[in-house]
């Protein structure tokens, strides 16, 4: 399985947000891979769990900002 990756956001406290995408697929997520000092967890969410309504952070602000590019080029 390929992996097409985009970098979204990373948070001063080292936290880091990817779009991916599985090539050849339609299949596309949020992957959060949390800070090294709070264990470096990863956890995937779709696109749309991820900016369910209330998600105001940066990486959800982030992801907006990048999905509106893309529809304005598309």
């Amino acid at each position: 399985m390929s992996l097409l990756v985009r970098d979204l956001y990373h948070s001063a406290n080292g936290d880091r947000w990817q779009l991916m995408r599985e090539a050849g697929s339609e299949r596309v997520f949020v992957r959060h891979q949390g800070n090294l000092s709070s264990g470096g967890h990863v956890t995937e969410l779709t696109v749309e769990d991820f900016l369910r309504p209330g998600s105001a952070g940066p990486e959800h602000v982030a992801l907006r900002r990048f999905l509106d590019t893309e529809a304005e080029e598309g």
